[in-house]
């Protein structure tokens, strides 16, 4: 029967030794090492219960499953509790083997995986890919990094652009020095001028104390003006003397202070049109915009997304003494479908929760919010056509110019969903436009 099992797993695709009793084993798996043991429970002189012990203080990952007669099913039972993966009774049903062992390969093929990304992400800020277009930002990022000048970190919201900030300010040569972090859009009007410059004492009601300024608590330091394209009309003129001068003066305070301080913005619009919008000043504009990075979103890198997960599980698994340890295959190409509206801030949450909710080693499908496990697009519709109404080139532009809508108008996007190439999308679109201006121009 051992013959016969040994020849059955080496024609599954298995590397398999066998050995004639519990002893025997021991001293073959220590050698061996394997992932996946099939061991007998009644054996001479090292049983399968104490096999199984000693199998699990080696390895408390190696997965054992245990053959018994139907009278030994009580112990099996037992064993289970110990740590075994599964038990099979005499005669042997090779198809349920070949299912449990299968299984088994699953896990130790997701332990590995997971191995291998946690050691990418290990002591990572979270600002990570690998992708061809994260690629491009970390070099740039390096560039920047050491010329001390002012950048413009723009980007969807959620895709890291504090990070890439924080990222920036440690590679620079002020990582010793402070890193101040402002939100320009949530500093009400009224207080922006004393949370830029700061106040002396009795400057205003309410100043009860003295209190510098973001620019001089970060003196030597990077300032991050996190969303500037929200920051207050009025405010804006103040900031760019103040940064032309490198000199501040409290409100209230009679001298002026001087201050040194690298300058990072970010903001989720595009800095150029908030200019002719008239929403931000132009002067102000071009003195932070010497060097501008953009980050791409979670959709254009959908590569990069089982490091992310993986990396978000480590931290979370810490956080909440949760057992996850990876995620199954299946479920990340789930998250792959998704289009992320929210970037790498819904991503985190996304895996937060199932962390959370996870009751073993493994985050599948089940964890997913419903709308991941969808894989649609929120709002996503069904398109109907008649059969010999509407022609093939109709049908074609009716589906591309529907998917844009759903994507947002994000071409790349619509182009991942249909399976066509961007280039694709855009001459079609360009064909659209001109046969509607060849249409007006006939009426």
């Amino acid at each position: 029967m051992r013959a016969a099992l040994e020849l059955r797993l080496k024609s599954w695709g298995f590397e398999v030794r066998s050995a004639p009793d519990g002893a025997a084993g021991r001293g073959a798996a220590r050698e061996f090492d394997p992932d996946i043991v099939v061991t007998d429970l009644v054996m001479p002189e090292l049983s399968g219960l104490d096999l199984l012990r000693a199998l699990k203080r080696d390895d408390p990952h190696c997965h054992v499953l245990l053959v018994t007669a139907e009278g030994g099913i009580d112990d099996a039972v037992e064993a289970m509790k110990h740590g075994a993966r599964d038990f099979l009774t005499k005669p042997l049903d090779y198809g349920r083997l070949r299912a449990l062992v299968d299984e088994a390969a699953r896990d130790v093929e997701s332990r590995l995986r997971s191995r291998r990304l946690s050691g990418k992400v290990a002591g990572s800020d979270g600002f990570i890919g690998e992708s061809r277009a994260m690629r491009s930002v970390f070099d740039l990022i390096e560039r920047v990094a050491g010329a001390d000048t002012p950048v413009i970190v723009t980007g969807e919201s959620g895709t890291g652009k504090e990070l890439a900030a924080r990222r920036i300010h440690d590679l620079s040569r002020r990582r010793a020095q402070p890193f101040v972090a402002v939100n320009a859009a949530a500093v009400p009007e009224g207080l922006a001028e004393s949370e830029f410059f700061g106040h002396e004492k009795g400057a205003f009601t309410g100043a009860l104390d003295t209190r510098p300024g973001c620019l001089e608590l970060a003196h030597r330091g990077t300032l991050f003006l996190d969303e500037i394209g929200e920051m207050p009309m009025a405010l804006q003129p103040k900031l760019l003397r103040v940064l032309n001068d490198q000199r501040v003066r409290r409100i209230g305070g009679r001298r002026e202070i001087e201050f040194d301080v690298r300058v990072i913005a970010a903001t989720n619009v595009d800095p150029a049109q908030a200019v002719r919008d008239g929403r931000f000043r132009e002067d102000l504009y071009y003195r932070l915009a010497v060097f501008t990075i953009e980050l791409p979103a979670l959709r254009e890198r959908p590569g990069d997304i089982p490091l992310l997960a993986q990396h978000f599980l480590d931290v979370f698994r810490a956080k909440h003494a949760a057992p996850a340890e990876g995620l199954r295959e299946s479920s990340v190409e789930r998250l792959k479908k998704h289009p992320w509206p929210g970037n790498v801030r819904e991503l985190r949450n996304v895996i937060e929760r199932a962390v959370v909710l996870a009751d073993g080693p493994w985050i599948e499908d089940r964890h997913w919010p419903p709308y991941i496990r969808e894989s649609r697009l929120p709002g996503a519709t069904e398109l109907v056509f008649p059969i010999g109404g509407t022609t093939l080139e109709d049908a074609e532009k009716a589906l591309i110019l529907k998917t844009l809508e759903m994507a947002g108008d994000n071409k790349a996007e619509a182009a991942r969903l249909l399976g066509l190439d961007v280039k694709t999308i855009r001459n079609k679109l360009h064909r659209y436009e001109a046969d509607r201006r060849v249409s007006a121009a006939g009426r």
